[in-house]
């Protein structure tokens, strides 16, 4: 406790910082999952799953389509269509979005755009421990070229 005209304070509360470790440049075009731990943050266009144990950021330029974006914590200044279910969600005044968002806190700036519902919740089951799922790969022809 810190004393200021002999009264006590609280000490101020220490937030974790999350970092950005990975970038998907602007004019990259991906199509794909991106899933694990650390912070992403999207300038291009991404299409597939997401699932993070970390922030994601869609900037400005970022255009992410995707059924149900689960992370911790996401950021949209850019494009989301699709779903969004975090701990907090943030649209910037840049950000646009058309899903449905879940979350347990949920923040906007004026000029904001939202097309959906909100649903705010005590707790939010990102359910981040279940392994995105892969497409099923065609088996690969016989190298002699003869069928079974």
């Amino acid at each position: 406790m810190f004393k200021r005209n002999n009264q006590a304070t609280p000490p101020a509360t220490v937030q974790a910082v999350e970092r950005i470790t990975s970038v998907l440049g602007a004019g990259v075009i991906w199509q794909g999952n991106i899933a694990g731990s650390g912070g992403v943050r999207v300038e291009g266009t991404f299409e597939g799953q997401i699932a993070l144990k970390g922030l994601l950021v869609v900037g400005e330029t970022g255009k992410v389509t995707c059924e149900n974006v689960r992370a911790v914590n996401v950021i949209v200044a850019g494009a989301v269509k699709g779903n969004i279910t975090a701990q907090k969600v943030e649209i910037r005044s840049s950000g646009r979005v058309w899903g449905d968002i879940v979350a347990t806190a949920f923040a906007t700036e004026e000029g904001a755009f939202l097309r959906g519902q909100i649903r705010m919740e005590d707790a939010v089951d990102l359910c981040l421990d279940a392994p995105v799922e892969t497409p099923v790969e065609a088996e690969p022809a016989p190298a002699n070229g003869k069928q079974k």
